[in-house]
């Protein structure tokens, strides 16, 4: 009946917390996604990005100086 996918277009934050060094960079760019633990080390939750977080969640994986972080398309 629906022609509509929940799925279309939507991604997740993948964190490589073993690369993480704690810069925290991610997380001052966009803290709605990325969020520090206690011992400054990257943390995502898997659900996907909002779309109007979209571009800012790239930035903020974009400007992590170990490339801990990567943007995946979530598939159905």
């Amino acid at each position: 009946m629906g022609s509509h996918e929940s799925s279309d277009g939507l991604f997740r934050a993948v964190a490589d917390r073993a690369a993480c060094c704690g810069y925290g960079v991610c997380a001052q760019i966009c803290p709605e996604i990325y969020k520090l633990d206690d011992a400054g080390i990257v943390l995502v939750d898997d659900a996907a990005i909002p779309a109007e977080l979209l571009e800012a969640a790239r930035e903020g994986a974009e400007s992590c100086p170990q490339q801990a972080l990567t943007l995946e398309p979530i598939t159905a």
